[in-house]
């Protein structure tokens, strides 16, 4: 049982611009890769993507790969993904949760705190293994950032999600806080059991980008943008003598998806 966040019941009142402009720049960047040999993007993953041991001086990349300086992969890898499933599932969660908090924000203010959310989820990956070789490559991190602040912004708005058991499939509205607290506590869970092995998803990235998130939104939002804002989400609506309600959250689709390859530099998709 899992489902997918097809659209949120909050309003802005300014439209999104830099979300767009995020979306953009990571379809530009895929489709350069896409247009590239299958070994030259291997080597683009090397080169752009935040390799743990390299950030930490713990290896040397191949002189050729060497195209910018290792603290510049932690800006460079949030563009790169390893599929069109990876960039899509990553920026559908952009688009339905990032026009709010870039709102709630400003523009200038969400620019440095997506970056700020992305590289905080890339050194909480690397901590993990400082010493790992893996190319960690994707904007889950980052992303998780924006979802971290959206739950502390609006944890009673409404989500649509098209939820799917079995041959039974049905549009229904649950709660932000239980949409993205259940999306949270999977990455919780599946970020302990990767601990030792050599998991395809970085899921102490999604950890640590939605922690920052969570505990730098009071310092990026606009003044007058409240916490916790009022129940908006006909999931709490009251119809008759009970509570009309989405029940208890299965699962949830994260961002991005596990891309890997063979080779010791294999990448990290996020």
């Amino acid at each position: 049982m899992f489902f997918l966040p097809l659209s949120d019941d909050n309003s802005v009142l300014r439209p999104a611009f830099i979300v767009w402009v995020i979306i953009a720049a990571c379809a530009v960047v895929f489709l350069w890769q896409f247009s590239l040999t299958p070994e030259a993007r291997e080597q683009a993953s090397i080169a752009f993507g935040m390799i743990p041991a390299h950030v930490f001086g713990n290896a040397a990349l191949p002189r050729h790969l060497e195209l910018l300086p290792a603290w510049a992969t932690l800006f460079s890898y949030m563009f790169l993904h390893g599929g069109w499933m990876h960039l899509i599932g990553n920026m559908w969660f952009l688009r339905i949760f990032g026009d709010n908090v870039e709102d709630a924000m400003g523009r200038t203010r969400f620019t440095i705190f997506y970056v700020v959310a992305g590289v905080v989820a890339a050194v909480a990956q690397s901590a993990i293994n400082p010493m790992s070789h893996v190319p960690m490559i994707g904007a889950s991190g980052a992303i998780a950032g924006v979802l971290g602040a959206y739950i502390v912004l609006y944890p009673r708005a409404n989500v649509r999600i098209l939820m799917f058991f079995f041959f039974f499939i049905r549009i229904i509205n649950v709660p932000a806080v239980f949409v993205l607290g259940a999306w949270f506590l999977l990455q919780l869970i599946s970020a302990e059991r990767s601990v030792g092995s050599d998991a395809g998803v970085a899921f102490w990235a999604h950890v640590g980008g939605f922690l920052c998130g969570c505990f730098l939104l009071p310092l990026f939002k606009r003044g007058n943008v409240p916490l916790f804002g009022e129940a908006r989400s006909r999931a709490f609506a009251v119809s008759g003598p009970g509570i009309r309600g989405a029940g208890r959250i299965p699962n949830v689709i994260p961002p991005g998806e596990d891309r890997r390859a063979d080779s010791p530099w294999s990448r990290r998709s996020w």
